[in-house]
């Protein structure tokens, strides 16, 4: 089998112990709160925007969390260094369209039918030449397609809810603007707290009239397998988790002087999706911005226990899904769609950058514009159509580029 050998023998609890200390305990709970904020303000977005209900967010969470959180912890061990899987977000994205015209059941029998396909090219050892098949750059402009909303969704918010998304971006851009205050608390989570501080002042928050603080009850779903579902949903999710987040993930611990193990990576993130999605959870990923984080400061082989500390917060975290969900759900909804913007802002300034950067720029200008549009054939959603026609223009028209790959 072409999986990586692990790192034998593998750490003891003696070993992690003496291996943690400050500096990888205060990286692991800004990499957590990080994970626990814009993305969940994106997911209650897209599922609001589905006809979700709370208990299928919460359930989502509980999944994604949960079992990632799981699946860090043993592979940060067997491998030591800092591999923590989270959920695809270009993928959540993608689900809203989708759900329009799909049932929730099938689409998590599209769930199912990724975490098979990516398990496959796992064991295969296929991985890094289907990475290859698919230009990048038209990749990220399927990607700035489906993420501009929420840009758009930023700016609209300071019309619906003044006072709640000037502050919070004041302090965003605050907080990214001096160092020394981002080292401390991220831009997102300052952003985070000065909502929070508004809505509270001015008592924008409205609680459900059932408790706030309860255990997750997760929601088991039987997927539906329908051609319509595959077709759309499928390849689109499977390039995003092997592509976008998974090249990400592996492209940021490599600048940190860790040699990922992509094949395993890959086996993980597919068997992780099939379990995720009976309790209605996008598929898995290997998370860039978290490992990103918690790789940039102290040792590099001491990297490895505070992925083990954010899978335990991951945990911790999942059992309370409907407290969070509530939370936010409460919020007026300019604080999430202020919240998820932000988050979104530097992941579009990259899809830009790379889609209309250098080779292949026309056929990624054509996916972004069938992505933006948002027009479905054939009962089949716009990015896997922006995909497609983007491949098949660059094709015909820059030939000279796909000669020079």
């Amino acid at each position: 089998m072409p999986l990586e050998k692990p790192v034998i023998p593998l750490p003891s609890a003696g070993k992690v112990l003496a291996d943690f200390g400050g500096t990888y305990g205060a990286s692991a709970i800004v990499a957590f709160l990080f994970a626990a904020t814009g993305p969940i303000a994106i997911l209650l977005s897209v599922g609001a925007r589905g006809g979700l209900s709370e208990a299928d967010m919460a359930s989502w969470i509980f999944g994604s969390f949960f079992l990632g959180g799981l699946v860090s912890i043993a592979m940060s061990v067997l491998y030591r260094q800092p591999l923590v899987f989270f959920w695809t977000i270009p993928g959540a994205v993608l689900l809203g369209p989708a759900l329009g015209h799909l049932s929730f059941p099938e689409v998590i029998g599209a769930f199912v039918a990724t975490g098979l396909l990516m398990l496959v090219l796992g064991l295969s050892g296929w991985v890094r030449r289907a990475m290859e098949v698919v230009p990048m750059p038209i990749v990220m402009a399927m990607v700035a397609g489906v993420f501009l909303r929420f840009g758009v969704e930023l700016v609209l918010a300071f019309r619906e809810d003044l006072r709640v998304a000037l502050p919070m971006t004041a302090a965003f851009l605050a907080f990214s603007v001096v160092p020394g205050l981002a080292r401390v608390i991220p831009p997102l989570i300052g952003a985070l707290l000065a909502g929070a501080a508004v809505v509270w002042w001015f008592g924008g928050f409205k609680p459900p009239a059932a408790a706030l603080v309860a255990i997750v009850q997760p929601q088991l779903y039987v997927p539906q397998f329908s051609w319509a579902a595959m077709v759309e949903l499928v390849v689109p999710l499977a390039i995003t988790v092997l592509v976008v987040q998974n090249g990400q993930g592996i492209a940021v611990l490599a600048a940190s002087g860790h040699r990922a193990p992509v094949n395993t990576i890959t086996v993980a993130c597919g068997a992780s999706s099939i379990l995720t999605a009976f309790v209605g959870a996008v598929s898995t990923c290997l998370t860039g911005p978290v490992n990103a984080i918690i790789s940039s400061s102290g040792e590099k082989q001491r990297h490895y226990t505070a992925a083990i500390l954010v899978g335990l917060l991951a945990l911790a975290f999942a059992l309370f899904a409907p407290l969070f969900t509530r939370l936010l759900l409460a919020t007026p909804p300019a604080f999430v769609a202020t919240l998820a913007g932000l988050a979104m802002l530097r992941v579009l300034q990259t899809a830009f950058t790379v889609s209309f950067g250098g080779r292949y720029s026309f056929g990624a200008l054509v996916c972004f514009l069938i992505t933006v549009a948002e027009v479905p054939l054939f009962r089949i959603g716009a990015p896997f159509w922006g995909l497609v026609l983007g491949i098949a223009a660059s094709w015909i028209l820059e030939r000279g580029d796909w000669r020079d790959r």
